[in-house]
């Protein structure tokens, strides 16, 4: 049996790769990764920086871990559409073999990839922790509220064990031959190294879950909303590049975090990430369309000036500057910073979810498209199991609970690091002496708010109110809730 393995970005390891080990198991092994144009044309990759530099690094990683157990990594150009079906014959492949992915363009991608082949073309699960699609309603329909699907998983998934990696990969067919290219670089690319993205990679990725469960993971429960602190697990570039899998997460966590309250604080995120996978599954449309119908044709402004000070960080709230600063800065945002970020655009600004949607996901490392559009959607009030409409963050009172010494705002907006913590979160209400002091000029070193809190909210609920006629009732007891 000759299988040819088809690394294809979400599963970047060596560890708990079924298709691999079976493949291994069965005969000869031709590990392939295609350097398809649709993320690795130059204009393309300009557009996803930092999730290219994260891949390129895992990728390496990979090559140098296929090497180790016997074999090789080959790499080629090409339309994976063309190049699987052309290469499976010129290799005389049994199968191939593949992670799933659930994404509308993947999905198409692999109808496509199996019409043409003459071999079977067969897929694995592994991107999620059960199959997407998998749970369902007691009236056999998707679960549309995260409480109920999380309720039913814990109740009824088994999560199995991962799969340790294969002790030795056989050596290549000497056959095998192709017009190879070396792993491209970022200045091959027309990119320029960010040294603030984390670096990708198999063992990386095994170190920064170890390190998390041995030092934070005990206090995720109180520390994972805090700015200021590094009280998550930074693992979310690796579950979407796959340099580690959800089950080797899920498992090690379950095993090793000892505090119930943080363990459950942290395998609900787990579930959230499968939620949002199930969801795409079974409603592709999501990418493009709200997941609340009601919502279509809303009456977003365009607003190019409010959307360039939200993108760059000038909107004169300090907490959401620092928020877009760090994503245009390292790639990454703390969650509890998306939110506030999305919030503010939605409702505050009254900008399509979907422009800031884009934006992330030019942007971050972990860029997926999943969860990005889940929590777009769920901040803006129109996705599955949405936030009520209604509740809009306050960005001051958000930072003050979220931040409260400012630590996360000094780091991302320097030009406020010497304003006291009292006025970090709202320096126009700084007295005179005290911006002097800080060499703070409103409207000029730093802009004065482009919104009033107040009035922006307000207008936001009354253009909801009419254009989705639904009650309000009930919204100031809401909006004064943490968080």
């Amino acid at each position: 049996m000759r299988t040819i393995v088809w690394f294809r970005g979400k599963d970047l390891r060596i560890a708990d790769h079924a298709p691999l080990t079976d493949a291994a198991r069965a005969g000869e092994v031709i590990p392939l990764f295609v350097l398809d144009p649709y993320f690795f044309a130059k204009d393309r990759a300009k557009t996803l920086p930092n999730r290219i530099q994260f891949l390129l690094s895992s990728l390496r990683s990979l090559e140098k871990n296929v090497a180790a157990k016997g074999s090789r990594l080959i790499v080629v150009e090409g339309r994976a559409t063309e190049v699987i079906p052309r290469l499976a014959a010129q290799w005389h492949a049994d199968k191939v073999v593949a992670h799933r992915w659930v994404e509308p363009f993947a999905r198409t991608r692999d109808d496509r990839v199996k019409a043409a082949l003459r071999v079977p073309f067969e897929l694995y699960e592994g991107e999620t922790l059960l199959p997407p699609g998998t749970l369902r309603t007691g009236a056999g329909k998707p679960y549309a509220v995260f409480s109920q699907f999380a309720k039913s998983f814990t109740k009824t998934a088994i999560v199995d064990d991962a799969l340790p990696a294969p002790k030795s990969l056989p050596a290549l067919p000497a056959d095998v031959r192709a017009d190879e290219v070396p792993i491209p670089t970022m200045e091959s690319l027309g990119l320029t190294e960010n040294p603030a993205v984390q670096l990708g990679g198999e063992r990386t990725a095994h170190e920064r879950l170890v390190r998390f469960l041995e030092r934070a993971a005990n206090a995720y429960a109180n520390d994972r909303n805090r700015m200021d602190l590094e009280g998550t697990s930074r693992l979310s570039a690796d579950l979407k590049f796959g340099t580690l899998s959800p089950r080797q997460v899920w498992n090690q966590a379950k095993a090793k975090v000892t505090d119930d309250t943080s363990a459950r604080a942290y395998l609900n995120e787990l579930l959230w990430r499968e939620f949002a996978h199930s969801t795409l599954w079974d409603r592709p449309e999501l990418l493009t369309e709200p997941f609340q119908p009601r919502f279509k044709a809303f009456p977003w402004v365009q607003d190019d000036a409010a959307w360039h000070a939200w993108c760059e960080g000038t909107t004169g709230y300090p907490i959401m500057d620092a928020a877009a600063r760090q994503l245009l800065g390292a790639g990454f945002v703390h969650n509890r910073a998306r939110m506030i970020a999305a919030s503010f655009l939605t409702k505050h600004l009254l900008i399509d979810y979907r422009r800031g949607e884009a934006h992330y996901m030019r942007y971050l490392t972990d860029g997926d498209w999943a969860q990005n559009n889940a929590g777009w959607q769920w901040s803006a009030g129109c996705g599955c199991d949405a936030q009520p409409y209604f509740r809009i963050f306050n960005p001051v009172t958000q930072g003050e609970t979220f931040d409260p010494d400012g630590e996360y705002v000094r780091r991302w907006v320097p030009e406020l690091a010497k304003l006291p913590a009292k006025f970090i979160h709202k320096p126009w209400e700084a007295p005179a002496d005290v911006l002097r002091a800080a060499g703070v000029s409103l409207g000029k070193s730093y802009p004065r708010p482009i919104v009033d809190h107040k009035e922006s909210r307000e207008r936001f609920l009354s253009v909801a109110k009419q254009h989705l006629q639904a009650p309000v009732e009930g919204h100031d007891r809401l909006e004064n809730q943490p968080t």
